[in-house]
């Protein structure tokens, strides 16, 4: 069986099945029978979000709304497959995102420049246009009504800058997709949590990421719902952690700023230092051998990310 959270109050989050267990989860809202999936992952997860659904005694006609915080392929890649199954459903995206998952060719070479063709038609597959009638442009403030329960969508950049985090008016917890960070189930101590940012390319803006995620803290929610990994609570502390680390990631980038060739893999380098030397302070007792799995991906798009807003500087 598949990772399987349910937070209470209609708030569940399973295992998109993506590349490796729990690294990118499924939230789903449930309000009197009625259903919002919150992003995707990629069209490997569709088997995953029937069995929820049955597990929940409900059926694909409960789906109302699919909300997708943007528009990465580990968010966004299954929207086509799941809107495809789930005949009553309408796409909820960023409006700079709705073009390109109704036609979604540029979306994949740009995936693709950064991964290579064959890790995209492995990893991701097909990915499937969503006819512009299903899709709903949710630019900030608008408001998406589950069976009466209120979602609110916030326009947040600085991950991307077609991201919304949505607020569930109902308990006040916010879906932040990755504007909140990376939080790792493997790296929890005694119930503690360890929280980092995500800076991967092409559209990482450091400020407009401090102000994003200064403004989702304004609300003071109780619970933080992040794709990588559910939930987040002691919000306020991880929201300090997050801009304290952003602080550092950002100076270790300004430090190479004059470039080489090594520059990328001097970053990544420094970088990995930094993080595992936090997660040592947390208290976590993985090898490095360990982390090293768990954080590979990232560490890289992070890298990479960095590079592209120092060249952006320099334009």
């Amino acid at each position: 069986m598949f990772d399987w959270r349910d937070y209470g109050n209609g708030i569940v989050a399973f295992d998109a099945g993506y590349v490796r267990p729990i690294l990118a989860a499924i939230h789903m809202l449930v309000e009197d029978g009625r259903v919002a999936f919150v992003d995707t992952g990629s069209n490997d997860a569709l088997p995953n979000a029937l069995a929820a659904l049955k597990r929940l005694g409900l059926d694909v006609a409960a789906v109302d709304y699919v909300i997708l915080t943007h528009i990465h392929l580990d968010h966004a890649g299954g929207a086509g497959g799941m809107m495809a199954a789930f005949p009553n459903a309408r796409l909820v995206v960023h409006p700079r995102g709705a073009r390109h998952m109704a036609e979604p060719s540029r979306l994949v070479a740009g995936v693709t420049a950064v991964y290579g063709a064959e890790y995209v038609q492995r990893v991701y597959g097909e990915i499937v246009p969503i006819s512009s009638e299903r899709i709903i442009e949710a630019p900030d403030g608008q408001v998406i009504s589950l069976a009466g329960r209120q979602l609110l969508c916030l326009d947040t950049p600085g991950h991307a800058r077609h991201h919304i985090c949505i607020i569930d008016q109902k308990t006040g917890g916010i879906f932040t997709g990755d504007m909140f960070g990376l939080s790792y189930r493997e790296l929890d101590v005694d119930g503690r949590q360890f929280i980092f940012p995500t800076t991967t390319p092409t559209q990482f803006e450091p400020e407009e990421m401090r102000q994003s995620i200064r403004r989702l803290l304004s609300f003071s929610p109780d619970a933080m719902y992040l794709t990588h990994y559910g939930q987040v609570v002691d919000v306020q502390k991880k929201g300090e952690d997050l801009l304290r680390h952003l602080d550092v990631l950002v100076d270790l980038a300004m430090s190479e700023k004059d470039g080489g060739a090594d520059r990328h893999q001097r970053i990544k380098q420094a970088m990995t230092a930094y993080l595992f030397a936090q997660i040592r302070a947390h208290g976590c007792r993985l090898s490095d051998a360990q982390l090293g799995e768990i954080w590979e991906t990232d560490l890289e798009l992070n890298a990479q990310g960095l590079g592209v807003w120092l060249d952006s500087l320099a334009v």
